[in-house]
């Protein structure tokens, strides 16, 4: 039995929670075109009859300017500190060097394979040259090309990340996905629906917080507020209904 913990970090929009929907073939993060669109830790547990792998989708990482920012990365931080496994993801489209500070500067202190994200729309030169560039990087012990929308190479990947899982028995019992309640999940589909919805209108600080959360016979009761944070914000939200795609 192999059991560990497995922290996805990459910049904004990398495609980490894609490729935690991917892996865990369930959607437990919500996807948007907005960056910082995942703000907490969300942790998926896979458990198949060998092994239990406990993944963290962490927020994009980012030079902390606000308070929100700042609670971020200490999501951040402390997925660094639990993890047996890190996968540092990359857009293969998006600035190596840059990503390459990026993963050094986390001064990662357990093994790292670098994870080639949206390769399926990339010449294979592409992927050769960055697969030799962040092969040569201290931080790699294996680098691995995929693309988490189409879900190409997942398994590949999957089989890669056990061999370097240490054996051990389970963490989590029974078959949850998650360690996280409900509600949270409930509170981030409706932030998922804000921002798809209405775009730049409504900036990614928006918040949700579930009040209520029913499951009945026929139907789940949801009672919820949306935190915004100007007025004119809230105008917007009242005039037109979030199941309403604005004109």
């Amino acid at each position: 039995m192999k059991s560990g913990f497995v922290s996805i970090f990459g910049k904004p929009n990398a495609g980490k929670s894609t490729l935690l929907n991917a892996l865990m073939g369930e959607k437990l993060a919500i996807v948007s075109p907005k960056v910082q669109t995942t703000r907490h830790r969300i942790k998926g547990i896979l458990t198949e009859k060998d092994y239990q792998i406990i993944f963290s989708d962490t927020p994009g990482i980012i030079e902390p300017k606000y308070k929100l920012h700042e609670k971020m990365m200490r999501a951040v931080r402390n997925s660094l500190e639990d993890a047996d496994l890190a996968l540092l993801l990359l857009d293969i489209g998006d600035d190596w060097e840059e990503n390459d500070r990026l993963f050094t500067a986390l001064r990662l202190t357990s093994p790292a394979i670098v994870v080639l994200n949206k390769t399926d729309s990339r010449a294979r030169g592409r992927v050769e040259e960055a697969t030799v560039f962040f092969g040569a990087k201290p931080y790699a012990r294996q680098v691995i090309a995929i693309s988490a929308l189409s879900k190409e190479n997942i398994d590949g990947l999957l089989a890669a990340v056990l061999g370097f899982l240490p054996e051990g028995q389970p963490f989590f019992e029974g078959d949850d996905l998650t360690d996280l309640p409900t509600k949270f999940f409930v509170g981030e589909l409706i932030r998922e629906k804000i921002f798809l919805l209405y775009g730049d209108e409504i900036p990614y600080q928006a918040t949700v917080l579930v009040q209520e959360f029913k499951e009945k016979t026929t139907l789940t009761k949801v009672r919820a507020d949306i935190i915004v944070s100007r007025e004119t914000q809230k105008g917007i939200m009242k005039s037109r209904s979030v199941g309403q795609k604005p004109m």
